[in-house]
Formats: structure tokens, C-alpha cells, sequence
């Protein structure tokens, strides 16, 4: 596609020129700065001064003035002019001769004595603009020969030349460029790369010169624009590779030049202007009889026969920007780049950003949001350029303003979709994806609250499933923006959220409170009364808990108590009173009971209080339940196992109290009897459940939940006395048996007793407390494991007296091997006194004790081993 590049601006009219004079015409041309040289038909030179003149508007025009004109005395037309501006020289190319013209007064320079100043037989010349010679005041310069297949270097002074190297060529060179020690050629039938100081050579392409004219251009260091067959035009480097893709140019081109990044060719009817960046045709002007193309110093020059203009470029800006217009993205980028080289960095900087931040408002207008994304990260936009372009999303405390110029053509959203509903959603969407991103990033230094705000209002319009992640982390919301932007959508939890972060806790629980109560409709949480809970659990506001904790248990004791029971334990939040919580659950029953079950059965805290409380609440429980008419007896019976277990389990209940609360009630008498355990009152506790109860089972169990932290003597006593109450209720004649229905079920329960538990008893006191009458056959279990666990114990009792006595002998053993010295001055191991008498007892380790101490240890301890006295004699 097309776009306007260049402009053609006459530089030097026919009038100024040749005046009257029709037949002259134009043949080169040379510019030095302001100073413009044209060569012609006639063997002139005519000298001008150009002057740009800029308007008002910016347009630029050329003014030229004719300084002098001069005769070169040839009759030849002039071939090619260069200039020499260290020499102040005019090299000229007349009639095959080279000759040197001084620059200001355009005289012929006399040669200078013992060197020539004028070469001859030339067809074409060239100058070396990245020169090898080191001496400022001298030119190198590369002159083809008429006559000979040779290219000839010479030095150029200001009034001699100098020949310095000489070099053969395949063909006769019709054309030539001179990079430092590289010449690209024109030869008769194709191109080549020459190094003249060390010969070697590349050969490029086959070439025609009979056909058309060769074009050899150099365009920057060792790369050179050559014109090939089939109408394109190569680059090559000094190496003979082409590094750039060819630009497609007419056949019939007769001049080339570079002003990066275009390509501009002449032929005979048209200016062409390519990019070297794309290779596309950019520009076309129109240019009859045209027939010089040459570029000075970044300036393009061209003449037709009769008069000179200028291509004058285009600001790129302003080419950019055109690009941008119409809505060509892509071309704007790659003429942006290109453009690098020829503008300082800090300005390209800026101007490659704002080209970028352009083309990504282009392609966002065109819903293509990953390259609209893309741009916009490159091009470091400020991300409320583009929220600004969504009514309403800035808050109103934002200072925004926009870019000036503006960066897009679009006043808001609705008129970028002109009404079309489904384009506003999308772009909405990719705002939200887009923010997202970059909220996190560098893009939003400075303009967090600006970014946070407008997603928090994308998120609420469009329902969004990423609202609570935005308020539940670390936010710059504006609250006085987002309150009524909530409310709008009924998003009232996430208002919640945004309150608490703005440690407004109260608003929030109350807010979150009307819509649990129905005065307010949100539906995003199902669960927001149990979340109220947790929040108020996990809040160190604790007047915030006492305020809002009524309604809680109102609404769900058994929820809301939670409040205290899941409370964690802190350093940083402090803990609510367990006496404070307790008189406060006062008028909330159940949660008053969970609580006390959290502090006695959870929490383990040893305090008398709260264990008698939760106990005289388990047992009013049970009482107003047995009170009930139609009691639900599975109700009951868990209640009454709750009231068994903690009257079980602790010991800091007050036992007498509970005692007093049951005196009456006959139907609590398994409790009755844990009481009276808890009071060692062990016969009344087994004569409730053998007499009264008439559970055997539960007076077993009795008796080993009773000793069960109690040494086996204590054991065997509890046991031996369940047996004396079953045996006493057997007798004839008991009142407790008449009441009981006979001795038969106590003497089996008697007999079953010593059976599973004959390892408690003591044997032979069984035996004595046994009626005379019964069959050893009843008792044989208990019989068996009575012998077997008294031969058990007298062979453990034997061989705990071998071992004693293998320890003796070998304490014997080692005694005798060093002896055991005492004397008043050395003191008892176990009383600390010192000995009055030789006769001691030697401990394990060859240490000596009194024989009294250690027959007053073993009588402590009669499971000690047994010590072996022996006298020492010191």
C-alpha cells in the first residue's frame, strides 16, 4: 500500500539555468553542503547556493542563487563532477580527461611541478568515501580506463594526482564504486566484488551492459545497491552475499539512490520509492525526461535536461502517522524500527512507544485483543488510557487526564461499538483479563487505586467469579467508588469484604447480618451465617464479638457458640474469659452446655466449677427428661451416658452436691453408685448394683473403673468385697435376697465373678470365704488359673533367687579381687552416717552400706533383690 513519503521540490528552474539558451541541457550534477554544481552539454559549470525556506504551514521550498558559472574551454559536454571539499577541488570528468577546478573562482588548477594534475583516456570515476589513507588533505579516488581492462587508484592533492596501485580486470569495467579496499564492478557481462589490495575477487551476476545501463551505488559501509537482470535491484556486501531481499523496480531504471529506509529509482517516466524494510512500493511520482539521480550527504537530488529538484522526505513521524490513519498497523511498526538508526535513542524511545501504544488502540478498536495486549505491554502504556475509555470505571478522586496528542480517535466504549452490545461485552472482557495481568506488575506503579477500582467494578457488573479473590487479598479499592457500585449489583458480601479491609469490621458484620435476616438479596454465599460465625471467631475485636455473638445464638446455639468454642489461641488476638463467656451464655442453654463441654472435655481445664456446672447441667437434663410424660427413650439414654462418663472420668466435680440432686430419684441409681466410688464408699456403691440394681455386670465394671489407677492389692480388696456381697446376699434368710428373688442368681453371679477374674483374688482367702457346700467342679476355671498362677509366681520367686545369687557370687568374686576398705572416716550409701563396726553389706559396685539400712530397704521393698552381708575386716 502507498503512502506518502517524499515530496518532488524544484530546486533549480530552466530560467536560472540556461536563460534563453534552449539546446543546453543537463549532464551532472554535484552538491557540497549549500553549494549546488551543474555540469552540461556545453563544457559550463554553473555554481548555485541553495537556501531552504520553510513556510509558515512547514512546507519546505528551496531558493537558488547563481554565484558563477565558468567555461571549461572543452567543447565537450561535462561527464561527472565530484567534489573534494578538504581540497576545496571540483574533480571533473570532460572529454576522457580528469582534471581539478578550484570549488569557489572554478578555474582550471595548473599542474604542480614534478606531477600532472590531469588524467586522460578515462570513461568513469568514482570517490572513496570510507577511504583507507589516513591523510586528511588527500582524496582516493578509482578512475576506469578506456583503453585497458584495468582499475586504476589514485591520491588526489589539491594539485596533483598520484597514482598508487593499478589492477587488472577479466573484462573491460563499465561502471565502479569504491568502499575502503573493496570496488564493486560493472563489467561488460557481469557484476564483481574486487579487493585491490589483495586481488581477490567475488563474482556477483550476469549482467548485460549492452542492454541497459549498469547502476553500481554505493549505500553504506561495504554494501552496495547493484541493478539486476529481470528488473530488481540487489544489495551485496564486500563479501559478495546479499543481506537484504531485493526490492522489484522497473527494467528501464537509469538512477538509484538510499535514503534508509527507501529505495528511490528513476526511470523515464517515474520516481519509484521502495522500502528496504518490507521490499513494497511505498510511493510513485511522476518525472519526465528525468535522467540524474544522485544522493549527497542524505539529500536526494534529481535533474531532468533542463532543471534540478530535490526529493525532499517526509518527517517519519509524520509518515508513522499516516500509516496509523489508515489503519496500517504493521507498516507503521516496521518503518518505525527501521527508523532507528537515523534518530537519537532517547527520542526513539518515546516516539517507538507512543507508535506502539497507537497500534494497540488500533487493533483493540478491531477486537484484536492479543495484539492490542501485546503493543500495549511494549509500548508501556499507562493502563488508564484504557480504562478511560469505559464510562464511569475511574473513580472520581482520579487525577487522569489524557494523552495529548490523543492516542486513539475513540471518545468512550460506546462509540467504538457504535450500539453493538455484543462488541462493548467482549471489550469488557478483555479489559478484565488485561488489568488482571498488570495489576501485579510495574504498569500499575502510581495508579493502583485507578486499576483496582475499575476492576472491582468490571468484576461486580459482569459477575465475575475473581470479585472475592480481589477484595480478600491486599487491594487499593476506593471505597467511597465502590460502595454504591456494589450495592448497584446487590453485591453485599463482597461490600462486606471491601469494609473489613478497610477495617470497618462493624459495617461489615451488620451488612452481612441483614442479608442472613432477608432485609438484603444476595445469593453469594449460601453458608454466610456459619461465615459470620467464623469471622466473628477469628476477630480480635472482642467488643465486635459481645455485640454481634446475641443474634449468632439466636439464630443457631449450636452454630453461634462457636464463636467462643472455635476461637484460636493467639499471641497477637487476646482470649476471651471462660467466667465472661459462661455468665454470658446464661439465657442461651444449649450453648452454655457446648461451651462447658469445649472447657472440661476439649480444652482439659482443671477447674472445679466448670466441671460441677457441666455435670448439674448434664443432670437437670436427664431429670427434666425422666420428668417428661412421653419420654424418647434413645434421648434419654444418651443424656444419662454423658452424665456416666464425665462422673466416670473426672475428679474435680463436687460429689457430695450431685449426691444431694439425686437423693430422691431411684431411677439414677447406676449414677448414685459412681458417686459413692468417687467417695470410696464401695459398699454402697455395690450394694446399689448388686442389690438394688441387681447388674453384675455393671458391679464388675465397677470395680475395675474403681481401681483402675490403683495398685492390685486395691484391686484384689475391691474384688474380694463384690464377692463378700454376693456371698452374704446367698445365705438363707437375707432381707436383700428375699427382696431379690433367691441365692441362686447371686452364687452364679459369684462363681462367673472368680472365674474371669481369678487372677485378682487371693486363693486360699476364696477358699475360706466359699460355702462348704459347693462342687469344686463350679469353681474348677478358677481353681486352674489359681494353681497355675501360683506355680507361675514360685518358680519366678526361684529364679529371682538364682539370679541373686549369681550376682552374689560374683560379687564375691570381685571383692576378693580388690577389697572393700571402711573405717569411721567413710560413710553409709543410704543413711550418710559413718561406720562404727566392721560388718557391712556391699552393694552392686563395690559399695558398702550398714546391714541395718539395707534390712530396713528390704523391708520397704520386698521385691528387692536380695544383698549379701559380708564382714570386712580393715
Amino acid at each position: 500500500m502507498f503512502v506518502k513519503a517524499f515530496e518532488l521540490v524544484p530546486a533549480v528552474e530552466r530560467d536560472l539555468l540556461m536563460g534563453d539558451k534552449a539546446r543546453i541541457n543537463i549532464e551532472c550534477i554535484e552538491c557540497c553542503g549549500k553549494h549546488l554544481y551543474v555540469g552540461t552539454n556545453d563544457c559550463f559549470i554553473h555554481h548555485f547556493l541553495l537556501e531552504e525556506v520553510t513556510s509558515s504551514k512547514g512546507k519546505l521550498s528551496y531558493s537558488a542563487q547563481k554565484l558563477l558559472h565558468k567555461y571549461l574551454g572543452l567543447k565537450k559536454p561535462v561527464a561527472e563532477l565530484r567534489a573534494a571539499s578538504a581540497l576545496e577541488r571540483l574533480i571533473v570528468l570532460c572529454d576522457g580527461i580528469v582534471f581539478l577546478v578550484d570549488m569557489v573562482t572554478l578555474e582550471t588548477v595548473p599542474s604542480a611541478a614534478g606531477g600532472g594534475a590531469k588524467i586522460r583516456g578515462v570513461t568513469a570515476f568514482c570517490i572513496n568515501e570510507n577511504p583507507v589513507n589516513g591523510d586528511p588533505f588527500c582524496v582516493e579516488m578509482c578512475v576506469l580506463s578506456s583503453k585497458r581492462r584495468t582499475v586504476q587508484i589514485y591520491m588526489v592533492y589539491e594539485d596533483r594526482v598520484q597514482l598508487v596501485k593499478e589492477v587488472t580486470t577479466p573484462e573491460q569495467p563499465c561502471a565502479v564504486s569504491l568502499d575502503g579496499y573493496f570496488l564493486c564492478l560493472a563489467l561488460t557481462t557481469q557484476y564483481m566484488i574486487l579487493n585491490y589490495n589483495t586481488g581477490a575477487s567475488q563474482d556477483l551476476f550476469p549482467y548485460n551492459s549492452e542492454e541497459r545501463r549498469p547502476i553500481v551505488k554505493r549505500i553504506s559501509r561495504e554494501e552496495f545497491l547493484l541493478a539486476a537482470p529481470g528488473g530488481l535491484g540487489m544489495f551485496a556486501n564486500a563479501e559478495g552475499i546479499s543481506q537484504r531481499a531485493p526490492v522489484n523496480w522497473s527494467e528501464s531504471v537509469i538512477g538509484a539512490a538510499v535514503c534508509f529506509p527507501y529505495v528511490v529509482a528513476l526511470d523515464e517516466s517515474f520516481i519509484t520509492i521502495h522500502s528496504m524494510l518490507d521490499q513494497q512500493l511505498k510511493q510513485t511520482l511522476s518525472f519526465r525526461e528525468g535522467h540524474i539521480l544522485q544522493d549527497f550527504e542524505g539529500k536526494v537530488i534529481l535533474a531532468s535536461t533542463k532543471a534540478v529538484y530535490v526529493l525532499v522526505p517526509l518527517p517519519l513521524e509524520r509518515q508513522i502517522q499516516d500509516l496509523l490513519a489508515g489503519h496500517r498497523v504493521e507498516e507503521a511498526l516496521i518503518l518505525t524500527e527501521g527508523a532507528q538508526r537515523n534518530i537519537p535513542k532517547d527520542r526513539f524511545q518515546i516516539l517507538h512507544k507512543r507508535i506502539l501504544q497507537q497500534a494497540g488502540f488500533i487493533q483493540f478498536g478491531q477486537l484484536q485483543f492479543l495484539e492490542a495486549k501485546e503493543h500495549f505491554r511494549k509500548g508501556q502504556l499507562d493502563v488508564r488510557e484504557l480504562i478511560s475509555l469505559y464510562p464511569l470505571l475511574l473513580p472520581a478522586s482520579s487525577s487522569f487526564t489524557r494523552c495529548h496528542p490523543p492516542l486513539h480517535e475513540f471518545a468512550d466504549l460506546n462509540h467504538l461499538a457504535q450500539g453493538d452490545q455484543e462488541k462493548v461485552l467482549r471489550c469488557k472482557k478483555f479489559l478484565i483479563s488485561y488489568l488482571g495481568e498488570v495489576r501485579s506488575t510495574e504498569v500499575v506503579n502510581g495508579c493502583r487505586e485507578d486499576v483496582d477500582t475499575a476492576l472491582l467494578k468490571l468484576y461486580a457488573e459482569q459477575d465475575h467469579d475473581s470479585l472475592l479473590d480481589l477484595l480478600a487479598s491486599d487491594n487499593a479499592c476506593v471505597l467511597a467508588d465502590s460502595v454504591p457500585w456494589l450495592e448497584k449489583y446487590h453485591k453485599y458480601f463482597a461490600l462486606g469484604l471491601l469494609y473489613h479491609y478497610n477495617g470497618q469490621d462493624s459495617a461489615a458484620v451488620q451488612l452481612w447480618i441483614r442479608v442472613v435476616d432477608g432485609d438484603l438479596q444476595d445469593s453469594t454465599r449460601s453458608d454466610l451465617y456459619e461465615y459470620i460465625v467464623d469471622f466473628l471467631c477469628s476477630s480480635s475485636n472482642l467488643d465486635l464479638v459481645w455485640k454481634y455473638a446475641d443474634w449468632a445464638l439466636r439464630k443457631d446455639p449450636t452454630v453461634g457458640v462457636h464463636i467462643f468454642t472455635k476461637r484460636p489461641v493467639r499471641k497477637d488476638q487476646p482470649e476471651t474469659n471462660p467466667d465472661d463467656v459462661i455468665t454470658y451464655l446464661g439465657k442461651h442453654g444449649q450453648a452454655l452446655l457446648l461451651y462447658l463441654e469445649h472447657l472440661v472435655l476439649e480444652r482439659r481445664i482443671q477447674k472445679e466449677k466448670f466441671h460441677t456446672h457441666l455435670a448439674v447441667m448434664y443432670l437437670e437434663r436427664v431429670l427434666s427428661l425422666l420428668s417428661e410424660s412421653s419420654t424418647d427413650e434413645e434421648q434419654l439414654t444418651k443424656a444419662r451416658e454423658r452424665l456416666q462418663a464425665l462422673l466416670r472420668e473426672s475428679n474435680l466435680y463436687r460429689v457430695q452436691f450431685l449426691l444431694g440432686k439425686m437423693e430422691n430419684c431411684e431411677q439414677l441409681l447406676l449414677e448414685r453408685a459412681t458417686l459413692h466410688g468417687k467417695l470410696e464408699e464401695h459398699d454402697k456403691a455395690l450394694h446399689i448394683l448388686v442389690h438394688k440394681l441387681r447388674d453384675f455386670p455393671s458391679a464388675e465394671a465397677f470395680c475395675i473403673w474403681a481401681s483402675s489407677c490403683r495398685d492390685s492389692e486395691y484391686r484384689q480388696q475391691l474384688f474380694h468385697l463384690l464377692l463378700g456381697v454376693y456371698l452374704d446376699g446367698s445365705l438363707p434368710g437375707n432381707a436383700q435376697t428375699a427382696a431379690g428373688g433367691g441365692t441362686g442368681e447371686l452364687e452364679m453371679a459369684a462363681v462367673d465373678l472368680l472365674n474371669r477374674h481369678g487372677e485378682v483374688f487371693d486363693a486360699v482367702r476364696v477358699l475360706r470365704m466359699l460355702p462348704e457346700g459347693w462342687s469344686l467342679q463350679l469353681l474348677r476355671p478358677f481353681l486352674g488359673r489359681a494353681v497355675r498362677a501360683s506355680m507361675h509366681a514360685c518358680r519366678t520367686s526361684q529364679i529371682t533367687l538364682g539370679l541373686a545369687h549369681s550376682e552374689n557370687v560374683q560379687l564375691l568374686h570381685d571383692r576378693r579381687k580388690k577389697p572393700i576398705f571402711v573405717s569411721e572416716k567413710k560413710g553409709c550409701h543410704l543413711c550418710h552416717n559413718t561406720f562404727s563396726e566392721p560388718a557391712v553389706v556391699c552393694l552392686p559396685g563395690g559399695v558398702p552400706v550398714h546391714t541395718h539400712c539395707v534390712a530396713q530397704r528390704v523391708r520397704d521393698s520386698p521385691t528387692k533383690r536380695q544383698l549379701t552381708n559380708s564382714s570386712n575386716h580393715t
